[in-house]
């Protein structure tokens, strides 16, 4: 088994953790890149509202996968949420976190 193997398989089973403690998908693409397609029961807030809704996020007391359309912008995400104390892990692109689930 190679490391990208490794690496792969350690964040698909970190996901299946999340999301047996019913986890929160928080989809940080735009609304109207949302609206063209996106993972069933994921909740919409874009990257640029964030922070505007972290108080909330913190509330729910879960653990979030984020995922956007290639993983970048939901690696930002998962950042911020990190540095304020939210169990995260970024999901990468829709798609294929779809895939995953």
């Amino acid at each position: 088994m190679g490391l990208l193997n490794f690496l792969i398989g350690n964040k698909n089973d970190k996901i299946k953790g999340f999301q047996s403690r019913k986890a929160i998908i928080i989809d940080v693409r735009t609304t109207s890149e949302y609206s063209q397609g996106a993972i069933s029961g994921s909740k919409n807030i874009p990257l640029q509202i964030l922070h505007s809704k972290i108080e909330n996020l913190k509330k729910q007391n879960k653990p979030i996968i984020t995922c956007c359309a290639s993983g970048m912008r939901s690696g930002n995400a998962a950042s911020i949420l990190k540095k304020n104390g939210i169990e995260v892990i970024n999901g990468g692109g829709w798609k294929s976190l779809s895939s995953k689930l």
